[in-house]
Formats: structure tokens, sequence, C-alpha cells
């Protein structure tokens, strides 16, 4: 079974604030005067109704409803997950900071990749674990996460927890579901697999991109902030067992994800077509993109997110065409870890395939060919 962290091993900690919402469902009834929660609910919000609505201004008013019922019901149905298998949060930042506090203890070991998404480790540190990393699988044509280095460095550091993109941040790579299941089979039985799930909406392998299947010993973590569009919203969801997710409530910030963010996240999962149009638009940029760079001579690796990673024949000229690039107005991404100095990331926008916007790569890249 996997750990949690040692002070959770206890009845309790229970949230003391559950909100009206989950009082009035208890209740089987509304609650017309509502005298007891301090909330500002006299506020006239003149201001804020003429800049936004009367509706934002409404929802700004109170406390959101701590279980984001409404969100679940709709992912329930859309994924095929019992409700108690759900947690929604503030993005799937705010459920990589949970899962650490959740399952780590000061000092326990953890394992990532050299170079993948830099938040985790940038929590971990923060949870005070010990993090180790094993190299991408790095070389023409691949840009991927080693499972099977994973899942050594894990065996032989008794790691707590292995975290990994899958599809990968910065690479792009997707590892299907029979490679994740031989990965977690392949952990120590009391290690958690940490399953970054932020660009799964973006799948078009045999496994659906609405697959929400629970796994033993695995936490799948996803977001609205991609496929969905709400990230200045900061909402996303866990999937896990109901005994996984009951730990995790133990330590969530109950009022973490707003009344606006709810509502929101709950329109766009009612209107699954424009959402679906909209990944369907971005896939065909992703292919143009990837088409457009490679036919310049770059190494574009496969991807199953909203971006395109081009592998560059050194850290210095990828730090030299960012840097150009950024002078010019085009902001892209080179990751930070000196592992993959010479990736550059670009989304599949548009405004990527707009004739001059990558100027300085398109010209190193004819210059190289």
């Amino acid at each position: 079974m996997p750990r949690h962290a040692n002070h959770l091993y206890h009845e309790g900690p229970h949230n003391p604030f559950p909100g009206v919402k989950a009082l009035e469902r208890r209740l089987g009834r509304e609650i017309p005067h509502r005298l007891g929660s301090n909330e500002g609910l006299d506020m006239p919000h003149t201001a804020l109704s003429r800049r936004l609505g009367d509706e934002v201004a409404a929802l700004a008013r109170s406390y959101s409803d701590a279980e984001a019922l409404g969100v679940r019901r709709r992912l329930s149905k859309h994924l095929g997950t019992s409700l108690d298998a759900l947690l929604v949060d503030a993005g799937a930042d705010s459920l990589i900071a949970l899962v650490l506090r959740a399952i780590c203890d000061p000092g326990c070991v953890v394992i990532t990749s050299a170079g993948t998404y830099p938040t985790f480790r940038y929590f971990a540190q923060g949870q005070g674990c010990a993090v180790l990393e094993v190299s991408y699988q790095d070389r023409p044509g691949v840009l991927a996460p080693d499972l099977a280095a994973l899942a050594n460095a894990a065996a032989s550091h008794r790691a707590r927890l292995v975290y990994l993109a899958n599809p990968d941040n910065p690479g792009g790579h997707l590892h299907d579901d029979q490679a994740i299941a031989t990965l977690r089979r392949a952990l120590p039985g009391d290690c958690t697999l940490l399953l970054d799930e932020a660009y799964h909406d973006f799948r078009q392998d045999a496994a659906a991109p609405d697959s929400g299947e629970t796994w033993p010993g695995v936490v799948r973590v996803r977001t609205f902030s991609k496929a969905h569009g709400l990230a200045g919203l900061r909402i996303g969801y866990a999937i896990a067992t109901p005994e996984c997710i009951e730990v995790l409530q133990k330590v969530r910030i109950h009022y973490a994800v707003s009344s606006l963010a709810q509502v929101a996240a709950e329109t766009v999962l009612d209107h699954a077509d424009e959402v679906q149009a909209h990944i369907a638009d971005v896939i065909d940029r992703r292919e143009r993109l990837a088409s457009w760079l490679r036919g310049l001579g770059g190494d574009v690796p496969n991807s199953a997110t909203n971006f395109v990673a081009l592998r560059m024949p050194s850290a210095e000229q990828a730090a030299q065409v960012n840097a150009e690039l950024l002078d010019a107005g085009s902001l892209i991404h080179r990751p930070p870890h000196p592992a993959l100095g010479h990736v550059l990331r670009i989304s599949a926008l548009e405004d990527a395939l707009v004739p001059g916007h990558l100027a300085a790569l398109e010209k190193v890249l004819r210059d190289t060919q």
C-alpha cells in the first residue's frame, strides 16, 4: 500500500467549514437567510457589476461550494468516474502541492526526470523532500522520460513518490496506458505515482482522452487551463482511489476554488462540442507547426500536447535563439534545467505560424541545413 505522510495516520483533521452548499444538501432544502458566515453579502458591488456584470458580482460575494459538487458531477458523468474518486482544486499546480503534502514527510525521497515540469521540484523542495532526478531519453527525434530509469531509482532509494508528466512537458512525448501500468508495477509497493496529465485532452492514442479510470497507487492530476482555456481562474481535478482522495481532503484548503471558477468549469463541461472543436484546431496547428519546423531541418519529436519541442544542436544556440526571439517580441520557452538547455518549446498558436514571428529561429535552421 502507498504510504501517506506520518502525521495523517489518525482520525482527522476534519474540515471545520464544509460550507452552506454542503449544509443545504444535507438538510435537503435551501437556507434563505444566511446570517452566520460573515461574507460581504451586502456589498453593493456597483463598480464590479459595471465592469464585469451582475452575475460575476453575485458570485464574488459568496464562498464557493467547498465540495465543488457541480463540477464533480459533470466530470463523473463525462469520465465515468465515481464522485468519491474526484477532487477539485485550484489548478494542477495546487494539486501537485497537495499530493506532496499528503504523501511526503520531510526528508523522504521523491524521483523525477531531469528537466521535466520544474514546479514539481519547487514544491517538493518546499516540502523538505530529497529530490533525485534521472535523465531523459534524449536522442535525435526522441525526447521522453525514461520509465525504466524512474522505476530503478525508486527501488534503489526506497522513494515515497515518483512524478511523471504524461504527456510530457516540455518534450510532448506520450507513454501509453500499458507503459504506465508497467511502471506502476515496477515501483515499490508503498510508493505513489503522481501522474501529471495536464495535456491529457490532446491525446490521440487508443486510450480515449475522456478516460477517468482510477489506478491503485496512482494520483492522476488534470487541469482546465489548457484544452478548456481557464488558466486565469485556477481550477483542476485529481482522479484517485476514494481512500486516497479521503487523505487528500484532510490537508486541502477548502475554499481554494472560487465560485466563479466553478461556474466557468461547469459551463465549459456543459459545452463539450466547443472544447472538442478547440482541441481539433490546436492539434491541426501543432502538426502544421511541427511540419514547418521539420521542413527547415528542425529536430521535432512527436507531441501529444498543445506545443512542440525543438531539439537544437547545443544549449548555447538554443539560448541565443531564445534571446533573439524575445528581443523581437516573441516569447517561447527554454527549459531552465541544464539537462534540457538545448530544447525550445513553442506553443501551437496561430501566432506562431505567422511569417516573421519566429524569424530568428527560421534563420538559424536554414543556415544549419
